[in-house]
C-alpha cells in the first residue's frame, strides 16, 4: 500500500517472482471502473463514494482467492484505515506493507511515468488523504530503496520462504 509512485506494482510483481510463483500478483488499478479511470486521468481525485465499488471488487477478489487457497499480493493504495479494513476479509490472514515515500521522490517518479492514467497533479490529494497505518499494523519500508532491496526486506522481515531469485529487470 501507499500513494501513487511508491512502487506498489513494481515491488508486488518482483515479490511474486521472488516467491517462485506460489503467490499471485493482483494490481488494484485493474479493478477501477472506467468512470474512475476517466476521472483520475482528467486530474480529479476520487471520493470515498467513487472508491466504494472498487474496494468491494477487490475484497471479492481477495475472498475468492482465499476460498481457492491462493496467496495473493495486492498492489493497492489503501490510503485510509477504513479502506484497509474493507480489504481484509474476516478470518483471512492479511499483512499490509506500507511503502512510505517522501514527496520529492514520489513526484519525480510520477512525472517520469508514461502510459498511466494517474497524473502527478493528484499526488497532493493522495498525500492529504493518506492515513498512515498505526504502529504495528503494517510493515513500513522506505519506498526510495531500490525495488530489489524492498523485496529482500519484505521476505526477510515476514519470514516468507523465498523461491528462485527475482529475475526481473532491475529498474528503480
Amino acid at each position: 500500500m501507499g500513494v501513487a509512485g511508491a512502487g506498489k506494482t513494481t515491488v508486488g510483481r518482483r515479490l511474486a517472482a521472488r516467491l517462485g510463483g506460489r503467490w499471485r500478483f493482483v494490481d488494484a488499478d485493474d479493478f477501477h471502473p472506467p468512470a474512475n479511470v476517466a476521472k483520475m486521468a482528467g486530474g480529479a481525485p476520487l471520493t470515498d463514494a467513487d472508491r466504494a465499488p472498487w474496494l468491494a471488487a477487490l475484497r471479492a477478489r481477495l475472498a475468492a482467492g482465499a476460498a481457492r487457497g491462493e496467496s495473493i499480493i495486492l498492489a493497492c493504495s489503501a490510503l485510509k484505515k477504513a479502506y484497509r479494513q474493507r480489504l481484509a476479509p474476516p478470518g483471512i490472514a492479511t499483512q499490509f506493507i506500507y511503502l512510505r515515500g517522501d514527496e520529492a521522490t514520489l513526484r519525480a517518479r510520477l512525472q517520469g511515468r508514461r502510459r498511466h492514467y494517474m497524473p502527478a497533479s493528484l499526488l497532493d490529494s493522495q498525500l492529504a488523504g493518506l492515513e498512515e497505518p498505526a504502529p504495528g499494523t503494517a510493515l513500513v519500508i522506505d519506498a526510495a530503496l531500490p525495488p530489489a532491496e524492498v523485496v529482500t526486506r519484505i521476505v526477510a522481515q515476514l519470514g516468507i520462504p523465498a523461491g528462485p531469485q527475482d529475475s526481473s529487470p532491475r529498474r528503480s
